[in-house]
């Protein structure tokens, strides 16, 4: 007959037995992990990229003659980039002074159309059959043209990125390259200039309308549906930026 006592002993035993298999398990577990190689996440293609990116030696004030302006304004299927997207882009090159070098305009069929708001549609009058009356470009070829037309026009020099309300057209631009396993900074220098911002440095608060209009004396842009798109809104940034500089040299 088995006494308590052996009885407790044996109960003991096979505890310690199995908290001794499962250490023993955790430390196999654990050698496994540092002698089998780690798979790391692959790395973006639009990552990959930066590394062909180079920083420039001289900034714009040592040698203005080695940079150029890239003039962007894009219309969009919405206010959210990477769930709305671009439906054209215009582009105007100028030296620092904002005199015209060269321009660009695409219009582009988004991959999903159907995500249009409405808002977007009344101010840039996009649909799928009015882009397909006038012609149009995959995203693709969107990013192919513009990195053709850069190459073209900046000719190894360095290019600053321009926009009203900067941020808006640099993020639409961003996610249209790198649904290309592209970068933006293939093209465009790091430091990105934003015109209200630069205005706002003259005191001129109004960040846009009749307001910033009258003080920098320049016609609005068109608020025709039909008419507006990204190039008249590269060309009114042109406008700006030339206003903005000849308020700054009088002051």
């Amino acid at each position: 007959m088995i006494s308590i006592s052996h009885l407790r002993f044996y109960v003991q035993l096979k505890t310690l037995l199995l908290l001794a298999m499962k250490i023993k398990n955790a430390i196999l577990i654990l050698l496994l992990g540092m002698l089998l190689p780690v798979e790391a996440d692959e790395v973006p293609a639009f990552i990959k990229g930066l590394d062909g990116t180079t920083v420039p030696n001289k900034t714009p004030a040592e040698a203005p003659e080695n940079w150029l302006l890239a003039h962007v304004d894009v219309e969009t299927t919405g206010l959210v980039p990477g769930y709305h997207e671009m439906i054209d882009i215009g582009i105007i090159m100028t030296d620092l002074e904002g005199n015209e070098i060269d321009r660009l305009f695409i219009r582009i069929m988004p991959n999903h159309p159907e995500r249009t708001a409405p808002g977007a549609a009344a101010v840039n009058g996009f649909s799928v059959e009015r882009w397909t009356e006038r012609g149009f470009v995959s995203t693709s070829d969107a990013v192919d043209q513009m990195v053709a037309f850069h190459h073209r026009v900046a000719d190894g020099r360095e290019v600053l990125f321009v926009g009203y309300n900067a941020w808006f057209d640099i993020s639409f631009v961003d996610h249209l390259f790198r649904n290309s396993g592209k970068t933006w900074r293939e093209l465009y220098h790091y430091f990105v200039l934003d015109l209200p911002s630069m205005a706002w440095s003259l005191g001129i608060h109004d960040l846009g309308g009749p307001g910033m209009n009258d003080q920098l004396q320049i016609e609005a842009e068109t608020s025709d549906p039909l008419k507006h798109t990204g190039i008249t809104g590269a060309v009114s940034n042109v406008d700006v930026y030339r206003a903005i500089l000849k308020k700054s040299a009088r002051e």
